[in-house]
């Protein structure tokens, strides 16, 4: 999001090359307090915020039609293509396994169990279709698509389609990979093909209407091939800030990245014009920080707050059929800043009870806490394998906030039975080489 307020300067609007920037008109009058672009979570919610504190407020948004003819409202990524639609098709793939567990249940379940894509698709596109109309103003590749990778491949293994993956380099860059690891071995095991250290060549359309795929695997420098019925590229997200005409104000951008450089309070390098979310540099790409930092911006500029964004400790979570969630430094980072000696890792594999009478693996069910070793034990990191990771990581992201410790952990008394329990049960150190299994109660 980009964000130009009224202020020192004032602002015009101008017709350039068929673009619209702004530009500095020292003598001119303005139509608005603040001019957002970019109609995505944040930029709705720091609109919002502005026109409820009495800013005269104007949001611009325009996606570009994909190569299929693909297109859609305001919501941004979020709510088009991202969180909604992928919750809500990683929550078919989870019925279709608990249509599977209902049987050892005592569920009398008679004929085969099939998923009808159409169906699906028509009940999420309403949903959506539905947010975008809620967040409108009154008065205003060639052979494939785009997504996530794990989490698409795993909805789309669990609904029953022949999924393979390719990698290439490592899973889930950016968290913690000993966790990373756990989620892409269930994911095997669930029946999601890998291709490791695989890099795409090609994609040719065959006379049969199939895409042939031709890869090299950088281990052994050989090429392979094989036909599918769709190849989604999911490479991450580019900027949008070419065409913006940001050079032409000096907004500074990293040459690298191409995202917008920032300050703590969302400043760029011109006065009056901020940037948020995900096109700003070093933000995390996560819809609940771009709204919140909207609405402070939003706050800041009509002079009602001074409260800046604080980005520490932002939990999120992977919907991954066996889900992950995640609060604060991963294992590795947190060695990087501390020192290998200075933290201790508290760590437990454990068995929800809800795949005990359906027989369903937990080996990959697992939890560590990252914490400092000395003093209080202060925690670093917290992450999570398992049943309802976002709704369990929620909660502990709070401690964060708070300060919390490993002494803290022990005198929180758990809900039982849950999994979640497991977090405040957690006594056993990676470095004392303990079995970690939980048993009994």
């Amino acid at each position: 999001m980009a964000a130009f307020c009224r202020g020192r300067h004032r602002w015009k609007r101008t017709n350039v090359s068929c673009l619209h920037v702004l530009t500095r008109n020292l003598t001119g009058k303005y139509d608005y307090d603040l001019v957002v672009i970019g109609g995505g979570s944040g930029g709705l919610a720091c609109s919002k915020e502005a026109a409820q504190v009495g800013q005269k407020v104007a949001v611009l948004d325009y996606v570009e039609p994909s190569l299929k003819g693909t297109k859609w409202g305001l919501g941004g990524t979020c709510v088009n293509v991202g969180c909604i639609p992928k919750k809500l098709m990683h929550q078919a793939a989870l019925l279709g396994s608990a249509v599977k567990d209902a049987k050892k249940y005592g569920w009398q379940i008679s004929g085969p169990v099939c998923h009808d894509w159409a169906t699906m698709a028509e009940a999420v596109q309403n949903h959506v279709r539905s947010l975008n109309w809620g967040h409108r103003i009154p008065g205003a590749m060639e052979h494939g698509i785009t997504n996530v990778a794990l989490e698409c491949a795993g909805f789309l293994t669990g609904i029953g389609l022949d999924t393979t993956v390719m990698v290439r380099s490592i899973a889930l860059r950016g968290f913690d990979q000993q966790m990373s690891g756990l989620v892409t071995d269930y994911m095997e095991t669930y029946g999601t093909k890998f291709a490791w250290k695989c890099v795409p060549k090609r994609v040719d359309k065959l006379s049969s209407g199939a895409l042939q795929v031709t890869w090299t695997d950088t281990h052994t420098g050989n090429e392979h091939k094989d036909t599918y019925d769709s190849v989604l590229w999911a490479v991450g997200r580019a900027p949008e800030t070419k065409a913006l005409g940001l050079d032409k104000l000096g907004v500074q951008l990293n040459k690298e990245t191409g995202k917008i450089v920032v300050g703590a309070d969302e400043s760029t390098s011109v006065p009056n014009i901020y940037a948020f979310g995900d096109i700003s540099e070093g933000r995390p790409e996560l819809t609940p920080t771009a709204i919140k930092a909207g609405k402070l911006l939003a706050r800041r500029l009509a002079g009602h707050s001074t409260e800046l964004m604080n980005y520490d400790n932002v939990a999120t979570t992977v919907f991954t059929p066996l889900e992950y969630g995640c609060v604060g430094l991963s294992e590795e980072e947190a060695e990087k800043r501390h020192g290998k000696d200075s933290i201790e890792v508290y760590h437990a594999f454990y068995k929800p009870l809800e795949f005990t009478v359906a027989e369903r693996d937990a080996s990959q069910c697992y939890l560590k806490v990252v914490c400092e070793r000395g003093g209080d034990q202060k925690i670093l990191g917290l992450h999570f394998t398992g049943p309802n990771a976002g709704e369990m990581t929620q909660g502990f992201a709070l401690g964060f906030q708070c300060g919390a410790t490993y002494s803290h952990l022990l005198q929180t008394v758990g809900i039982h039975p849950t999994c979640a329990e497991e977090v405040v049960k957690v006594n056993i150190t990676k470095r004392s080489g303990l079995d970690a299994t939980v048993t009994g109660c």
